[in-house]
């Protein structure tokens, strides 16, 4: 080391690239001194080579608020969903000083599962808890896309146990749940009959208010159940997506949720009933900001159509994994996903729950096939599947 002591204070003295360095370490303290030596060489050494000092990384708090919600409400900002997902899971985040407060540089996955922890003491459902670790784990793969990083961060990992839909609805919970809706809507004009020849009506002069749509939940699981969509397609669907015995689905969570489903006959019956009696663009329009029924416009009707149907509440969404589980059997793997609008078949394997007459029905075949002859017994055959629902073609 070339320091050297000029009164008390060290000094270091060394040559670069041909010219002569000496400065004062302004140090009394020999190590020291040969330490920040040492350091005017790295320093020097980075910048001959195009490198410079690293920059403190953004906490998380403050990615998040200059960076990733500026750019998910760019790239999302027609879909409503998918930004209101994005931006619920990065406030939840931010609430927890222990992960919102930490570099990104210095987080740890013990503090992920730290804030994991907090959020089921919380009371929150795993699957609420994943979704927000989600966002967390979106948040780090731009934060290294962007090079805001210069270490590889923590793997967020997802907390196991979380509940799924496996709920897949018979042919007879089905029809008690429908003869539930149709006693629903035939209760509702009936109960307009007597009010018009009620004492309010006749006496009073007061024209009671007509049922907007008594039928509608009724209209709407059929198309469910026979169509497969998604229940939020289903709410916003119009008039000009349904020609010629087909739903064009135009606008989905992803580019594969883009595709034409062929209408069932029962399906198609009753849309074109509603075709008769309704105006505007909506085929089931509703007083809403939005002009078409909302989630919460069926909550009660739905709950109220289980309990009539003896039937155990299910969430709507269920239609969708009845409808392609019972396809499932009489379909290739990839028109299933493509009919389901899906990316790729590992997501349509989530929607199939096999049910135990199409399992028994597999393996008769299958014994039937190895045994090289017909074993004197026919086949078990499902006829328990509605005909409607088995009229799909790609």
């Amino acid at each position: 080391m070339a320091v050297y002591r000029r009164n008390r204070v060290w000094w270091y003295r060394f040559t670069w690239k041909g010219e002569a360095i000496r400065e004062s370490t302004k140090q009394t303290n020999k190590r020291i001194a040969e330490q920040m030596e040492s350091a005017h060489k790295t320093s020097l050494a980075k910048g001959e080579v195009g490198l410079r000092d690293r920059k403190p990384a953004a906490t998380i708090r403050q990615f998040a608020k200059a960076d990733f919600l500026p750019f998910c409400r760019a790239t999302f900002a027609a879909k409503t969903k998918t930004l209101g997902y994005y931006e619920n899971g990065a406030a939840r985040l931010l609430e927890y000083s222990a992960v919102a407060d930490e570099s990104l540089d210095t987080i740890t996955g013990e503090k992920i599962a730290g804030y994991a922890r907090k959020r089921q003491d919380a009371g929150m459902k795993v699957a609420t808890v994943n979704r927000e670790l989600q966002v967390l784990r979106r948040m780090f793969a731009l934060a290294t896309e962007w090079g805001k990083v210069e270490r590889v961060l923590p793997r967020v990992r997802m907390i196991p146990g979380e509940a799924h839909r496996d709920r897949v609805i018979t042919v007879n919970e089905e029809k008690a749940y429908l003869d539930g809706a149709q006693t629903i809507g035939v209760a509702a004009l009936e109960a307009y009959q007597q009010a018009l020849g009620g004492i309010r009506a006749a006496q009073r002069g007061e024209v009671p208010m007509k049922p907007r749509d008594p039928f509608l939940l009724r209209d709407v699981a059929t198309v469910l159940l026979d169509c497969a969509i998604r229940p939020e397609e289903c709410f916003r669907l119009q008039w000009s997506q349904c020609q010629n015995g087909v739903i064009e689905i135009t606008y989905g969570k992803t580019d594969n949720a883009r595709w034409r489903i062929p209408l069932s006959p029962r399906a198609h019956s009753t849309l074109e009933m509603r075709r008769g009696v309704l105006e505007g663009p909506w085929i089931f329009p509703a007083p809403t900001k939005s002009g078409h029924i909302e989630p919460s416009t069926l909550q009660g009707q739905h709950a109220k159509a289980c309990v009539l149907g003896k039937v155990e509440h299910f969430p709507v969404y269920t239609f969708r994994h009845t409808c392609l589980t019972r396809w499932a059997p009489f379909m290739d793997p990839w028109t299933l996903a493509y009919l389901a609008g899906h990316r790729d078949m590992s997501i349509t394997k989530r929607y199939v729950h096999p049910q135990e007459y199409n399992t028994r029905a597999a393996i008769e075949k299958a014994r039937v096939a190895l045994s090289g002859h017909n074993s004197g017994h026919s086949p078990i055959v499902n006829t328990t599947l509605p005909i409607a629902n088995l009229a799909v073609s790609n």
